[in-house]
């Protein structure tokens, strides 16, 4: 249930492909919280860093740059080192 992935200096190519920057924006100041996703989200990291602790699994880093999947059901801690700002959308 915790597999999130990364996909790491994801092409500029592939972004306009998937018409990333069509999707909404999310940002947050550094913090700690919860959360569980109800559907499968990607995101595209535009700025910041945060480590993310599936609660049946281990902690995964994510920074700028990264293309990120979450699947649904998973609940998880989201620990913001450095304010993040990202696109996302739901599946």
């Amino acid at each position: 249930m915790s597999n999130i992935t990364v996909e790491h200096n994801v092409s500029p190519a592939k972004l306009d492909a998937m018409h990333v920057d069509s999707w909404a924006t999310w940002h947050k100041e550094a913090s700690t919280f919860e959360w569980t996703y109800d559907a499968d989200e990607m995101c595209y990291i535009l700025e910041g860093e945060a480590v993310i602790t599936p609660d049946d699994g281990e902690s995964i880093s994510i920074q700028r740059g990264d293309l990120v999947q979450f699947p649904a059901g998973m609940s998880c801690t989201w620990k913001i080192i450095e304010e993040i700002k990202k696109h996302y959308i739901f599946k």
